[in-house]
């Protein structure tokens, strides 16, 4: 029996006598045709050391303890870390890590993995109300993650893989796609949790890019431009760079000069620029001294 089974689940939390606490956004899945197919699409093995964040009472690293070297999972809450010592005991290539992974030193810790130069996967169900501070800490790290196969609200999924031209399209897409190549792998009926969401989830898989999609002179800069570029939808990158910049004459002229270098027309909607029409934007903002 698998501590995802529905009635291994129940029994497990009312031995410990474990409530929900909606602060920390935890959903525990119970479907063990889904919890395989995920670590199929990792494909994880004995040659990938795997983190894992907010492995609830273990569904998931089991699965994960099985296929990978070892697994480190970063678990907030701790009343979970007697349930996950007694759900995991059998396992000796998992180690549970009563911490924030927002707050976790990432570099240090992965040092005791007992092959730390493994490739190193993350697997996960993030909390939704977290998911996208997570990621791009995770993401923006120095530590180079061989590939993230994580499960999330569908709207978040959508936004994050989404192409050019279409309504997902936005600021998070292009931070994550500069460094990552990301694509929905399945989505996850909220059925299957106990307690059921209010809403769907998606796997995502996102694989690390040998390079950045674009080089740019200043990447902070970069995901500034994109992020301005999208607070008003609807209205044009002149409306929204005005916005940004300021209006006086002085920028006006630069920021005309700037779009004539990146060969970009002002009446363009943010949603109908690749990013890289976003790295040379941003690199000709620049260099028009803004």
């Amino acid at each position: 029996m698998r501590i995802a089974d529905k009635t291994v689940t129940r029994a497990i939390l009312e031995r410990h006598g474990f409530t929900f606490k909606k602060s920390f956004g935890q959903n525990f899945l119970t479907d063990t045709n889904i919890l395989q197919k995920i670590v199929d699409t990792a494909e994880i093995d004995k040659g990938v050391n795997v983190i894992e964040i907010g492995p609830g009472i273990g569904a998931l690293t089991e699965f994960l303890a099985e296929n990978a070297a070892e697994v480190m999972a970063f678990e907030i809450d701790d009343r979970l870390i007697p349930i996950l010592a007694d759900t995991l005991r059998n396992f000796d290539n998992v180690q549970v890590v009563n911490q924030d992974i927002l707050k976790a030193d990432l570099q240090t810790q992965i040092q005791a993995f007992k092959n730390p130069d493994l490739p190193i996967k993350v697997v996960a169900n993030l909390p939704y109300y977290i998911t996208t501070p997570i990621l791009m800490h995770l993401i923006e790290s120095k530590i180079p993650f061989a590939e993230f196969v994580v499960m999330m609200q569908k709207e978040v999924a959508d936004r994050i893989s989404a192409e050019p031209n279409t309504k997902a399209y936005g600021s998070l897409s292009i931070a994550v796609q500069y460094y990552m190549e990301a694509k929905v792998a399945f989505i996850v009926p909220r059925t299957v949790f106990v307690p059921a969401p209010n809403v769907d989830s998606a796997i995502l898989k996102m694989t690390r890019r040998e390079q950045p999609l674009v080089t740019v002179k200043n990447e902070d800069f970069l995901f500034d431009v994109a992020k301005a570029s999208f607070v008003h939808r609807r209205k044009t990158l002149w409306n929204n760079l005005t916005n940004r910049f300021g209006k006086s004459d002085d920028i006006k002229a630069k920021l005309e000069k700037a779009l004539e270098m990146a060969e970009l027309a002002p009446n363009l909607r943010g949603e109908a620029l690749a990013i890289e029409d976003f790295g040379r934007l941003a690199d000709s903002l620049e260099e028009a001294g803004l």
